[in-house]
């Protein structure tokens, strides 16, 4: 009977340190898994982008029709305030911070009266910033030195190089010609 009950507790604390064993080596792999095994995570993009060139051209005096034919479609117009049109940019990219900017165009008669908005990027300092910042693979030297290369004997040459045989100047066709 007391057999049995030292065989039980020594069961017991082989699977404990089985179990004990099998969570720390799990856990060691949290990097390996969060490196290699990361979800999708799509790109959102929302609103129309406007460069500093674009807010450049807008000037006091420029008719609706004009701005709509430089900046598009304003995302935002409301009802209530009819003489604002509202353009905002924002985008989340996997690697890259999220980006948003905001600009406000008022029209006083059907004319812009003020511009207002984020300081906004160049089209080239817009698409540097969705570059994403990826590390540098280590690159293995394909190049061989040349005591790399004395380490390999070069096989003797049985006869002199033959040249290969000459092509044919015609092709048969592919096609059985009609008779």
């Amino acid at each position: 009977m007391t057999a049995s009950l030292i065989f039980s507790a020594t069961g017991v604390r082989m699977a404990m340190l089985i179990l004990c064993a099998s969570l720390v080596g799990c856990g060691g792999l949290s990097k390996f898994t969060q490196e290699t095994f990361r979800p999708y995570i799509p790109e959102v993009v929302q609103g129309n982008f406007v460069s500093k060139e674009q807010r450049q051209a807008i000037i006091p005096g420029m008719a609706r029709a004009q701005v709509k034919d430089i900046l598009g479609t304003p995302l935002v117009t409301s009802l209530f305030h009819a003489d604002r049109w509202d353009y905002a940019f924002s985008i989340r990219r996997q690697g890259v911070p999220p980006q948003s900017f905001q600009l406000m165009v008022t029209f006083k008669n059907d004319v812009v009266a003020t511009v207002e908005g984020d300081d906004l990027p160049s089209e080239s300092e817009f698409v540097a910033r969705l570059q994403v910042q990826r590390k540098a693979a280590t690159v293995t030297n394909l190049q061989a030195s040349e005591e790399d290369l004395k380490k390999f004997p070069i096989p003797p040459v049985a006869g002199s190089v033959q040249p290969l045989p000459a092509l044919p100047a015609s092709y048969p066709p592919l096609e059985p010609s009609p008779r």
